[in-house]
């Protein structure tokens, strides 16, 4: 039973594919047939080019020869005008004048004892030079209103051609829908016109490949107007008998009246359609298209250049049918149908496929092509007609050959050429029977890496007919790999999924047929995968602020030469840098964008590529933003002390609404102000307003969120409630009085918004607290009322209330009210001075009488004065120093005295009015103190064993001066401090001591007290270092005359000054004086700790100094006698007064008062210290 060719050729493709071998490369190193691997097409002689080269190239074992043919009659390449290359089928032709006679179509075999390939038609085109023809061209004469044809009849030429129509001033001439240039360039006019008349209408064919344009010679057109035919008519009639005359009805001119009302257009698939059409007539006939029996293609066809043109691009079969175009005035229609036909070159449908095949083997070819009209087939063998060279075994059919028990001399180059009326394809299938032991083109020990978790791929690339197995296994064992995460490729390729570190290591690769085995060893390493981190993960950003994302990465140290970072937004990648403008930075791993709008929310990658992985990590940018302000405000539910305000929420931009503000403007005080009403949760949208009686309201809402607020919302309708009796009283009901028996009642005015109606006014009530009398009432309109009452400082009761045209308000609450106050008009009786030390005394005295206080009782105030200072007996003159105490009491404690000292004291009452008559001055004497620190000392002579210290007065001695104690002992640069050494100096008057017995070479630190009778004061200090053994000894005998000295010396104090300078400034800014530093590393040997004769509590403390305090820097600082604070013991009121009471400036005791202690210490360095 014969099977069908359909049944044949499916049964004879599964032997094909079952038995054929990969058709992967065969290795040169293997005898087979030419392959054809490079070829020319269609080449074009352009005259400017120096050569012209026709390319062939093919391999093949034994090596291909070349041979051409051209138009299909041998070519011989020793042709000495050409030049071959050896070992080539390629050729050049030098470009030397004699091209044309190489014009022809060529084709290319490569040959060797195997087989023959060829390759396709090669055109080589020589294009002449176009140029129009020269003739004389007759002038053409027309009436106005005729249609005439310029022809152009272009030169032939190598395309593409582009006509153009010109003058010759080379100025276009204008198209439109009365004139048209055709498809072949001729142009045609629909009805001339007078205006077309010129004599140089040129003709201009450009051949943009050939660099080519030329020029037809003038045509001259003249157009003969009607008016002229007639001089005595009026150019009215004239017009009318033109119009008369020549109007008609349109007839084609393109496509031309002799083919008929219908044409038939063949295309190309794939190619562009282009129909055109062109009426005369007059009116100008307007032209329009139709496909019949469909619509034009969507979006593939245009109509162009006035009408006159339909395309139709990249034409289908679908575009096939008949297409009509109608031209239209106002006497009649013309129309022409074309009859479009599609047709298409050959393409393949199954182009044969080159096999290797081993002995005894089986195979098939299969040829197929498609093409409008069907293509037909043709076989080669070898580059000749198969049905005269059969091959014993081929069975051949018009669409595939088939092939049984192959034998090595069947190896052959067969050929499938494919042919219609529009084209030639020809494809080449290698037939090659071969029996070679596997050839493993991958090379051995080549080495191979992958990270974790990745696949590893282990090429082993081989050759092998008969067809081989591969098998591959790790190195040194002979179990195969297979299953799991094993699977060997066809190509030979191991593919190992999931890797992990324990799979580096070698592996063999073992090839074996029938003919023979061959192996490889390949390497595997295993590297750490890259790991990203984006920070911050999902950031959420308020819009103009700067979003800064960091990319951190984990990479194998192996990878990381290679490790490449990128950033990309909604996987658009980011330029390199970042933007020109410096908006978006990118740095490495950072990524910074200045001034975030809500263009840049998305999603952000960091991506990650190294030479073997590649990874990325995501996070969402979200852009916050203020809230769109809310819209459509509504009211509803209208009444008089309330309405409905409803709305819709605008866009949070991606943070929640947290409340709404709902703002109102109607006050009539102040018109266009918003005022606040209330506050709304974000999740509600209406709200029911509580509203006030006379007010013509509007109002608007207002969004927040965690950004901020949005733009406040479009106001909505007005409201407007009726007036009525006001709803509350004033508040703050006060009395103000500058005299005696006075009442200025005041009070706060109602608000705008709380008047409730017109007229609104104040109705003041009072009466004596407690009397049984009738309220004395008035009226006023403002918010003051002055009353006059009997007696002083005496208590009433007062009420005001609110009424307006409509009513009065609620019933007021009354509330007391004291007349005017007047001075006190008695002074306290001092009782006794007490002295409590030489800074401090406590004065007792008897309280005034209730009933001369007249007024409330504020307090007592104390004044006094120093007269004369006991040590000298100088008096001084008056200054009034003044502590005032307040409350109810009959004591009180004065600091801040000077020792020694002899003062007045007096003492007075006073109310909100003021103060009342002084008592009598009392006198009291304050006794010695302590001194304060000697002005200054200095170690003004040194020698090897001896040092002379001269000292100053302290400023102030409060006391007879007894002495001083002079203490010393050896320093050195850590805390380490020597035995305290103390000399009693007792004679006042002596500034200067010698010391003796110091050691050599050594420092010291000496300390200074001045002493009264009642102890010695606050130490000054200073250091100071022997000399070494015979160095300079009595060098400051003579050296302090000397003029240099001199100038050192006053360097040296300019220095200091600096110094102390740039000092004061870094302390006032927190820093650490130097001094300081060196005061605590050498502390004083007594601490100051008791303030011997004062409070502690009540004495300014060297720990605590005012900010900006020079404790370090000041040597004139008080002793601790006098340390005493008036803030301590008053109400800190430090002003003075005159002796009248009155007011005369800031505290100048101050200079006198005890200040902040220091022990005033200084280093001083000497120049020739050793």
């Amino acid at each position: 039973m014969e099977l069908p060719l359909g049944g044949r050729g499916l049964i004879l493709s599964l032997i094909f594919l079952l038995l054929k071998l990969s058709t992967a490369e065969i290795p040169l190193s293997v005898h087979q047939v030419p392959t054809i691997v490079k070829q020319s097409y269609v080449q074009v002689a352009f005259p400017f080019d120096e050569y012209f080269q026709i390319e062939c190239e093919a391999k093949g074992n034994p090596e291909p020869k070349f041979s051409w043919t051209k138009d299909d009659k041998p070519f011989d390449l020793s042709d000495p005008r050409i030049i071959a290359f050896n070992n080539s089928g390629t050729f050049r032709i030098p470009n030397e004048g004699h091209i044309s006679h190489f014009q022809g179509k060529y084709r290319c075999f490569a040959s060797n004892r195997l087989g023959t390939a060829i390759s396709e038609e090669i055109e080589f085109i020589v294009p002449g030079v176009p140029k129009f023809p020269k003739e004389k061209i007759e002038p053409i004469d027309v009436e106005e209103g005729d249609s005439i044809v310029l022809p152009c009849n272009p030169p032939k030429g190598h395309p593409p051609l582009h006509i153009y129509w010109m003058n010759i001033e080379l100025e276009h001439i204008e198209q439109d829908e009365r004139v048209y240039m055709s498809q072949k360039g001729d142009l045609y006019f629909a009805n001339v016109e007078e205006k077309d008349s010129r004599n140089d209408y040129c003709c201009f064919a450009a051949f943009p490949k050939l660099r080519t344009i030329v020029q037809k010679m003038p045509m001259k057109l003249t157009v003969n107007s009607l008016k002229h035919a007639n001089d005595s008519s009026s150019s009215t009639e004239i017009s009318n008998q033109a119009n008369s005359i020549k109007q008609r009805k349109p007839k084609l001119l393109l496509p031309p009246a002799q083919i008929g009302s219908a044409s038939s257009k063949t295309v190309l698939k794939g190619d562009t359609l282009l129909l055109e059409c062109f009426a005369e007539g007059l009116p100008t006939p307007q032209i329009e298209w139709s496909k019949l029996g469909s619509e034009l293609p969507k979006g593939r066809a245009t109509i162009e250049i006035h009408e006159k043109t339909l395309k139709i691009e990249n034409v289908s079969y679908q575009d096939r049918g008949n297409y009509r175009c109608t031209a239209n005035n106002l006497l009649g229609k013309a129309s022409h149908d074309f009859h479009v036909i599609v047709e298409e070159p050959p393409r393949w449908k199954k182009k044969p496929q080159s096999a290797v095949y081993s002995t005894g083997s089986n195979g098939i070819l299969l040829c197929e092509a498609e093409g409008e009209p069907q293509p037909t087939i043709k076989w080669r063998v070898n580059g000749l007609p198969i049905e005269n060279h059969p091959f014993p075994g081929d069975v051949m059919f018009p669409r595939e050959i088939s092939f049984t028990n192959l034998q090595p001399n069947h190896t052959a180059v067969y050929q499938c050429e494919a042919s219609n009326i529009h084209g030639t394809i020809l494809a080449n299938a290698n037939i090659d029977v071969v029996d070679v032991v596997p050839l493993i083109e991958t090379k051995n020990e080549e080495n191979y890496e992958t990270v974790v978790g990745y696949s590893a791929f282990l090429h082993c690339e081989y050759f092998a007919s008969p067809k081989a197995t591969v098998v591959w296994e790790v190195a040194d064992e002979t179990h195969p790999l297979e299953g799991g995460r094993y699977h060997t490729h066809e190509n030979g390729t191991l593919e190992i999924e999931r890797t992990t570190e324990e799979d580096a290591g070698s592996y063999s690769c073992w090839v074996d047929n029938t003919m023979g085995k061959a192996v490889i060893t390949a390497n595997l390493d295993i590297r750490n995968a890259t790991k990203l981190r984006v920070f911050p993960k999902n950031p959420r950003i308020p819009k103009s602020h700067v979003l800064e994302l960091y990319c951190e990465s984990q990479c194998d140290s192996h990878l990381k030469h290679s490790l490449k970072l990128s950033w990309s937004k909604d996987g658009e990648a980011f330029e390199m840098n970042g933007t020109e403008d410096g908006r978006i930075v990118i740095d490495g791993a950072n990524l910074t964008i200045s001034n975030i709008s809500g263009e840049d929310q998305g999603i952000y990658s960091c991506s990650a590529q190294t030479a073997l992985d590649s990874t990325s990590e995501k996070t969402q940018v979200t852009v916050l933003g203020v809230p769109d302000p809310p819209r459509n405000l509504l009211l509803s539910e209208r009444q008089n002390r309330s309405v409905r305000l409803s709305w819709e929420a605008g866009d949070d931009h991606n943070s929640k609404i947290s409340e709404y503000i709902v703002e109102f403007e109607g006050n009539r005080e102040e018109p266009g102000k918003w005022e606040e009403l209330t506050r709304v949760r974000g999740e509600e949208t209406d709200v029911v307003l509580p509203l006030a009686p006379y007010v013509r309201y509007q109002f608007r809402v207002t969004a927040v969120n965690e950004v901020g607020k949005s733009h406040s919302s479009q106001p909505s309708d007005h409201h407007e409630t009726p007036p009525a009796a006001p709803d509350k009283n004033p508040h703050n009901i006060r009395v103000q009085a500058s005299q005696p028996k006075e009442m200025i009642i005041k009070w706060e005015p109602l608000k705008s918004m709380e008047q409730n109606g017109p007229g609104l006014e104040y109705r003041v009530s009072w009466k004596p607290q407690g009397a049984p009398e009738e309220w004395e009432e008035e009226t006023v309109t403002n918010h003051t009322l002055r009353v006059m009452t009997p007696t002083v400082y005496a208590p009433y009761d007062v009420q005001v209330q609110a009424i307006n045209q409509l009513g009065s308000g609620p019933e007021p609450q009354p509330v007391t009210l004291y007349s005017g106050e007047d001075y006190p008009s008695t002074a306290p009786v001092i009782h006794r001075v007490d002295v409590m030390n030489s800074t401090l005394v406590k004065v007792t005295w008897s309280s005034i009488p209730k009933e001369t206080v007249h007024g409330l009782l504020r307090g007592y105030q104390i004044n006094w004065w120093k007269t004369k200072s006991l040590l000298d007996g100088r008096t001084h003159p008056k200054e009034v120093n003044i502590l005032r105490f307040s409350g109810q009491r009959n004591s009180g404690m004065v600091p801040s005295l000077e020792p020694f000292s002899e003062f007045h004291l007096t003492v007075l009452a006073y109310n909100s009015k003021g103060a009342g008559p002084e008592s009598e001055p009392y006198i009291f004497q304050t006794p010695e103190g302590v001194p304060e620190q000697p002005s200054f000392l200095k170690v003004i002579k040194v020698d090897k064993d001896t040092a002379t210290l001269s000292w100053g007065l302290p400023k102030k001695l409060n006391g007879n001066l007894t002495g001083y104690l002079l203490q010393y002992q050896i320093i050195n640069d850590t805390y380490e401090l020597g035995e305290l050494n103390e000399i009693n100096v007792t004679t006042p008057s002596k500034s200067s001591w010698h010391l003796s017995n110091l050691n050599a070479t050594t420092k010291y630190k000496f300390y200074l007290k001045a002493c009264t009778s009642r102890g010695c004061g606050k130490p000054i200090s200073e250091e100071g270092a022997t000399l070494g053994e015979g160095k300079y000894a009595g060098l400051y005998d003579d050296i302090s005359t000397q003029g240099w000295f001199i100038g050192l010396m006053c360097a040296i104090a300019l220095l200091t000054l600096i110094l102390l300078t740039v000092c004061f400034v870094k302390r006032n800014r927190g820093g650490k004086y130097s001094v300081k530093e060196k005061e605590d590393l050498h502390p004083d040997p007594e601490v100051q700790s008791a303030k011997d004769e004062t409070f502690g509590e009540y004495s300014d403390s060297d720990e605590k100094p005012l900010k900006g305090s020079l404790r370090s820097l000041n040597r004139n600082m008080q002793p601790t006698e006098s340390a005493d604070s008036l803030v301590q013991y008053g109400e800190g009121d430090q002003s003075i007064f005159n002796e009248d009471g009155s007011f005369i400036g800031a505290y100048t005791g101050a200079k006198e008062k005890g200040s902040v202690e220091s022990n005033g210490s200084s280093t001083a360095t000497f120049p020739l210290r050793a």
